[in-house]
């Protein structure tokens, strides 16, 4: 349990409890359910491909058997086309860190680029804090996140949910927030601790921030604590290399390594295997090219 993804630890189905949407919890798996267009929908997202072949009797025992399910591997799956689940959407990529490293042989790994403005920012006089979430839905931070995400067309968590991994989990939200010699706030990031594992959620950097390379000075922090503090992984999300190719680099320059995830696949029980001769045409859309990827060289 100590290195399950952030969707399939109790923490996470702890906090949907807590804004009055709990999962299923059925086999250990964390199954959500949504409506979608009136349509009732369950939902299981990075679950342990060595399950995927007792999905069947997971979606009975939990009553789930005429529902339509929308079924998101944490790798390779090769059960799903066996099942006759029909691909939606193929395989991402996460970018994970290993903390399990010395410090300094994880300070030696990161990019020589990534390295360099960390050490800028370590001599502009930035001054750095880690401390719980502070449980105010107007926190700066969450505000920019939402606006960013406005703007750019992507929707992280809703702001309540986020406060309600922070209650329900005292000191699990860990906020690293860089301030300049003022004392402003420039740029802050959020990390959700559960288990052995950290996952980055968000951060926003202001433009005085950007020219400080306040995020890397940040990200580095919180490598150091997280580490010491006993987590072994630390996710830090997506890795898209077409959408936020900088965010890619980012992210690379830690000394992450790619791991794909199993793509996205719709099932609906009451059909049997009678689609997985449609799974077998489709099977190209699910086999993900990690040598491209729209991934662009790490530096």
């Amino acid at each position: 349990m100590s290195l399950l993804p952030l969707q399939q630890h109790p923490r996470f189905g702890a906090a949907l409890a807590r804004i009055g949407r709990p999962p299923l919890i059925v086999s250990g798996l964390t199954v959500l359910r949504r409506r979608f267009a009136g349509l009732p929908v369950a939902m299981l997202t990075r679950f342990d491909p060595g399950q995927g072949e007792m999905l069947p009797d997971i979606v009975a025992r939990a009553g789930l058997g005429a529902w339509p399910l929308v079924l998101a591997p944490d790798g390779p799956c090769p059960a799903m086309a066996q099942l006759g689940a029909v691909p939606l959407v193929s395989p991402v990529t996460v970018a994970e860190l290993d903390l399990g490293a010395p410090l300094d042989a994880l300070r030696r790994n990161l990019s020589g680029k990534w390295r360099n403005r960390l050490k800028a920012a370590e001599a502009s006089g930035l001054s750095v804090s880690d401390r719980p979430m502070p449980l105010d839905p107007d926190h700066w931070l969450l505000r920019a996140d939402t606006t960013q995400g406005r703007q750019r067309g992507y929707r992280n968590w809703p702001v309540p949910l986020t406060l309600a991994y922070a209650t329900a989990h005292p000191g699990k939200a860990r906020l690293f927030t860089a301030r300049d010699r003022t004392g402003e706030e420039i740029a802050a990031m959020l990390f959700l601790r559960h288990g052995k594992v950290a996952t980055y959620h968000l951060g926003h950097s202001t433009e005085t921030g950007r020219d400080l390379a306040a995020h890397n000075l940040l990200m580095w922090t919180a490598i150091e604590r997280l580490a010491r503090a006993g987590c072994t992984r630390l996710d830090l999300g997506l890795a898209n290399g077409e959408d936020a190719a900088g965010l890619l680099h980012f992210k690379l320059g830690t000394g992450a390594r790619l791991r794909p995830l199993g793509g996205t696949w719709g099932w609906w029980p009451p059909l049997g295997r009678s689609l997985r001769p449609l799974a077998r045409l489709d099977r190209r859309l699910m086999q993900l090219d990690t040598a491209t990827n729209g991934l662009p060289a790490r530096g």
